[in-house]
């Protein structure tokens, strides 16, 4: 018996000596019945290239072992057949002479087919656009983690960490319900160990875990059940295109081309027309998408194949994990375009209902239509990418609110941005936003005129695509984003103790709960609208300072059309409607959406000045 519990001991230490060496396997875990059957493994540990690899499970077949510039690693390519079972399996690590030092167990888990899963998000959704750190403190326990590089918590800063967490959010889930959103976008939630602003979450230095200070992969995943459940969606937030320098990956790199490295510091020239200039310099091309974003984070090779593996495969499977309806994609047009298209491709195949669109902060409509899938305009190849954020639109609406009404300024700048369209595969995929993160809001500029926010609420609400709201626009937080984090402060009443709790309507004031109101009522409507979800739009040339559209669905049974009016003019206007017969022939009233006031006759509609008029038609 002492025998026994002597080599059961030894068993014991070696076994925890060897699984203590494994700084990292991942992914942790993967799944049966993936389109893609082959996978990638990297295992990382002191010296761990110096083991032979061995397994032996029906259905999984080893393929290659690759042996790096670093002994720190193994990257370990599986194939994995249609029928494997589920399961738990060994993987063996051999010393030189061939004898067995441990063994590693690796699992495979059958894939989740529930029906609210992966369900995509569309331009019948409404995004509403958040900075958890910023949005509400739901477990203040985890406000501090130890061990990590930031050890402030300080709201007084706008460059400290302020406590918000993924509990916050579930917490108010009701309460953006009720807003009439549909879908929520958090700004990323993986871990940012960084030692100052790491708040943003753009600067990851863990891909397959959730920032402590946000909560667990576990709570994250119960967030996305929690939306689910209450009829939201969740997009998630990635970056393909750097990592923080708190990343293990940075700190101890594979390879030296793990990141594009330089000479000297170099970084991006922040310019997109290289990338798609046919005469471009190749030293200017390389710079933008060679070139480190800022020094705190360096920029991955994504020519590098094992780059590209580790990144799609923890994509695949934050989405599988968490059951994830769409993702957006960060600084898109920084990243290498041929890999780019051959992610796009592999996440399709696994998951036919994601939506994807990315981030392109460009200058025209040909620039952010470049970077769409469908090779539309001429690029020599397809990037598969559905839709992006559609910063032209977002230019041409502020052009419209606030510039003077000229050939191509003010509202024809918006008219002419429509009517570009024809550029995109389906431009209804792209999102349509007038803030973020990274921008003055909207409030603030548009001089905070309650007309002029009413009018770009109505836009939004009603334009073609898929419409995006940035957190506290609906209670009119305001301020210009010099610096960024002037846009990002903390929503009232996501703190216990804050002086006002703005999520609820005592703790408003009387404008805020107008802009609330204003913006819910409009939102809700847009949920049961048929037209201002799918249907087509026709937009009319600009006639003396007067922007007219239509939503309308072609021959459906009860459908009611859409007619937007915006008067960009500082004088009320009274609209002949007659040069919009196309629309209007059989239509005999109206009914104004937001105040129900119905209009009995529609030959002539008085519009206040600076307004948007949202009309259902009968």
């Amino acid at each position: 018996m002492k025998k026994l519990l002597i080599a059961l001991f030894v068993l014991l230490s070696v076994n925890g000596w060897a699984q203590a060496k494994f700084d990292h396997v991942e992914p942790m875990f993967w799944w049966v019945g993936m389109k893609n059957p082959k996978l990638q493994l990297l295992i990382h540990g002191k010296d761990i290239s110096g083991y032979t690899v061995r397994l032996n499970y029906p259905g999984v077949n080893l393929i290659e072992v690759h042996q790096v510039e670093n002994p720190n690693y193994l990257f370990i390519d599986l194939e994995i057949a249609a029928d494997t079972k589920a399961g738990k399996f060994p993987i063996s690590f051999m010393d030189k002479g061939g004898k067995k030092v441990f063994d590693y167990s690796y699992e495979l888990k059958n894939r989740d087919q529930s029906a609210s899963r992966i369900q995509g998000v569309t331009n019948k959704d409404f995004i509403y656009l958040l900075m958890p750190d910023r949005f509400s403190n739901g477990d203040k326990s985890n406000d501090v983690v130890k061990g990590l590089a930031e050890t402030k918590l300080n709201r007084d800063s706008m460059y400290y960490r302020h406590g918000g967490d993924i509990q916050g959010v579930i917490n108010h889930l009701d309460d953006l319900k009720a807003l009439g959103v549909t879908t929520i976008w958090m700004t990323p939630e993986i871990e940012n160990d960084m030692p100052l602003a790491s708040y943003h979450g753009y600067a990851v230095t863990d891909h397959y875990k959730i920032d402590p200070r946000y909560g667990t992969n576990a709570l994250y995943k119960t967030y996305v059940d929690q939306a689910h459940a209450k009829g939201l969606k969740v997009i998630k937030d990635i970056v393909h295109n750097h990592i923080g320098t708190g990343h293990w990956l940075f700190k101890d790199m594979p390879m030296k081309d793990w990141v594009n490295q330089w000479p000297v510091y170099t970084q991006t020239s922040y310019r997109d027309e290289p990338v798609m200039d046919p005469h471009t310099s190749q030293a200017d091309r390389k710079k933008q998408l060679d070139g480190w974003f800022v020094p705190s984070m360096p920029d991955l090779n994504e020519r590098n194949p094992y780059v590209q593996n580790y990144l799609t495969q923890n994509h695949i499977w934050w989405i599988e994990y968490a059951g994830i309806d769409g993702l957006r994609l960060d600084t898109y047009a920084y990243n290498e375009p041929s890999y780019m298209a051959d992610w796009a491709l592999k996440l399709k195949a696994e998951f036919p209902s994601l939506s994807i669109f990315g981030e392109t902060l460009v200058n025209s409509v040909p620039a952010q239509a470049y970077f769409t899938q469908g090779n539309t305009v001429n690029r020599g190849f397809d990037t598969h990418l559905p839709g992006v954020t559609d910063a032209m639109m977002k230019s041409a609406v502020y052009e419209a609110l606030n510039g003077k009404t000229g050939w191509t300024d003010g509202i024809f700048r918006l008219y002419n941005v429509v009517s570009q369209d024809f550029l995109y595969q389906d431009p209804t995929r792209n999102v349509i936003f007038w803030d973020n993160h990274d921008m003055s809001r909207f409030y603030s500029m548009v001089k905070e005129d309650m007309a002029q926010y009413k009018s770009g609420m109505a836009l939004l609400l009603t334009m073609r695509g898929i419409p995006q709201l940035y957190y506290g626009t609906e209670i009119l937080m305001k301020n210009y984003s010099d610096p960024d984090g002037l846009v990002r402060s903390d929503y009232p009443g996501g703190w216990a103790g804050d002086a006002a709790d703005k999520f609820n309507v005592t703790g408003r004031t009387p404008k805020e709960n107008e802009a609330w109101n204003y913006v819910s009522k409009l939102a809700n409507y847009r949920k049961n609208s048929p037209a201002l979800q799918t249907g087509k739009m026709m937009q009319f040339v600009p006639e003396d300072g007067v922007y007219v559209y239509f939503r309308y669905i072609t021959g459906a049974n009860g459908a009611k059309d859409v007619m937007i009016i915006l008067n960009s003019e500082e004088k009320a206007k009274v609209l002949n409607t007659s040069r919009f017969e196309e629309r209007m022939k059989n239509i005999t009233s109206a009914v104004n959406v937001i105040s129900g006031e119905k209009l009995n006759t529609v030959k002539t509609i008085q519009i206040p000045a600076k307004t948007t008029l949202v009309l259902e038609l009968n």
